[in-house]
């Protein structure tokens, strides 16, 4: 995580990296633990930004997490995303990549021979994203 001032205002960017599929739960728990203690160290008076390889996929439909899902996205969801929704639930966080109707290729953020998913994700607190117009993963 780093931490900007812009405009006066402070700016917690972090990039996180999740276990793979397949890793041990323990793993996946260690990893979800530390990513709700770095969110928790951040006051609510501050902005928080968080873009991350989830490793996994969000699906696209909202699935019962219409207050973190936008309703827009790439294939459907793995069992183990619903840990990277039920996570951005809890901290109020919407998952701005899946609040655009967009185009295949701006929604694909990993890609192999005989594959094409959707794993990178932004997070932003509620009302934050109202600013963002698109988003892209290089």
């Amino acid at each position: 995580m780093i931490k900007l001032v812009i405009e006066g205002v402070l700016l917690h960017v972090c990039s996180v990296y999740a276990p793979q599929v397949g890793l041990k739960e323990e793993v996946k728990a260690r990893f979800w633990e530390a990513l709700d203690e770095m969110v928790r160290s951040v006051p609510s008076s501050e902005k928080i930004i968080i873009a991350e390889d989830f490793n996994g996929h969000i699906g696209f439909l909202p699935g019962g997490y219409g207050d973190a899902h936008g309703g827009f996205g790439f294939s459907v969801r793995n069992g183990e995303r619903d840990a990277l929704l039920d996570f951005a639930r809890s901290f109020g966080l919407v998952v701005v990549n899946s609040s655009f109707p967009m185009k295949e290729n701006l929604l694909i953020t990993f890609r192999t021979a005989i594959a094409k998913t959707q794993i990178d994700f932004l997070l932003l607190k509620k009302g934050v994203g109202c600013y963002v117009k698109t988003v892209k993963s290089f």
